[in-house]
């Protein structure tokens, strides 16, 4: 299990001790299991290549600290997923500079690995906005898509909701513990995604609103994601954090475009001239999006099962795919492609159609 006691009390050790990242654990780990860490003094730890100050943060660990997040995370149905040897760590978050240790969550965690698009956008959305977030995020979910944002008022919350409306998936990615209620009037809306999505955190249970943890946590809605959809912002806002940590991690990064008399509209025509893809509706995004997707289904479900039809699935576009592209992403012969479309076919997880086939599910 993910929160085995003597595995979870190691990581959350390392997880609370002060100047100690993955970036460290990485070197740490080439030379011993990083259990053992425990077992050397000050002087031991220093020869593998910690700081004297983070030796003696190591040393210093608060076991009874320990034990209380522990029993907290088991109190409230948390499972927490660690950087190093869990499978349902997303390996696209692993790509992400300073990616975090633990992952807390709540609700379906399979999620976690599905392709995802982020929608942001302002808190103080106009009505106009608050729709086309809710919009789009329906359409995605149609499309297979898992619509991510952060839980925030405004877009983030509209997005949430129009994933949920039509019984689609989507994950919030929070900047306090996912037992902690934030904003308060999402109350309902976050046990809704707790119940048919999943509520994700690198933050601590019972870890309370801090000004300073929201722009962290849009690096995790953007590293999950295949691209961020802006759809209302201003220049200077979290939703510009989210979308620079996107453009560093190689992300698709789109924006709806608005009314020049509209002050929420300057972050999209911001970023659209700079680069980012003016979208007018959900196909906008999925012809750019839907390749990536593919990629990403085919690494998550070969690293998780030695199944190979999987391929076949994987090869399958949102958008019209043709059998020769088919056997081409697969590497499979003709016949064992065919074969397998019409098993697909019958599990209604593809659609045959004029010139090829389309991933339904």
């Amino acid at each position: 299990m993910e929160n085995s006691s003597g595995k979870l009390a190691h990581w959350l050790a390392f997880y609370l001790c002060k100047g100690l990242g993955v970036k460290t654990l990485l070197a740490l780990a080439q030379n011993q299991p990083l259990e053992c860490l425990f077992e050397l003094n000050h002087e031991q730890l220093v020869e593998c290549g910690l700081s004297s100050q983070i030796a003696s943060n190591l040393l210093a660990t608060d076991w009874r600290q320990v034990d209380y997040y522990q029993t907290l995370i088991a109190q409230s149905d948390i499972t927490a997923i660690n950087y190093f040897d869990s499978p349902l760590y997303p390996p696209l978050l692993k790509e992400v500079a300073s990616a975090p240790l633990l992952l807390f969550c709540r609700g379906n965690l399979e999620l976690l690995n599905s392709p995802q698009i982020a929608i942001v956008g302002s808190r103080h959305a106009t009505p106009s906005g608050l729709e086309i977030a809710a919009e789009f995020a329906h359409q995605l979910t149609l499309a297979g898509l898992t619509v991510t944002s952060g839980m925030a008022l405004g877009i983030d919350g509209a997005a949430h909701k129009g994933a949920l409306a039509g019984n689609g998936k989507t994950i919030a990615v929070l900047g306090t513990g996912v037992d902690v209620y934030y904003p308060k009037r999402h109350k309902l809306l976050t046990d809704k995604v707790c119940e048919h999505g999943l509520l994700v955190s690198e933050f601590l249970p019972g870890t309370a609103a801090n000004g300073n943890n929201f722009p962290r946590r849009n690096r995790i809605i953007s590293g999950l994601s295949l691209g961020v959809l802006i759809v209302e912002a201003q220049i200077k806002s979290g939703s510009l954090i989210t979308v620079r940590y996107a453009l560093e991690q190689n992300k698709e990064v789109f924006a709806v475009p608005g009314s020049i008399k509209n002050p929420l509209s300057e972050a999209s025509h911001f970023l659209i001239k700079q680069g980012a893809k003016l979208v007018e509706n959900v196909s906008d995004i999925l012809d750019e999006v839907s390749f990536s997707c593919q990629n990403s289904l085919y690494n998550i479900e070969k690293a998780q099962t030695n199944e190979p039809t999987c391929e076949v699935l994987c090869s399958v576009g949102f958008e019209v795919t043709a059998v020769d592209v088919i056997v081409q992403r697969s590497q499979w012969p003709i016949d064992k492609v065919q074969a397998r479309l019409l098993d697909l076919e019958l599990e209604d997880r593809v659609e045959r159609v004029l010139d090829g086939y389309i991933r339904v599910r």
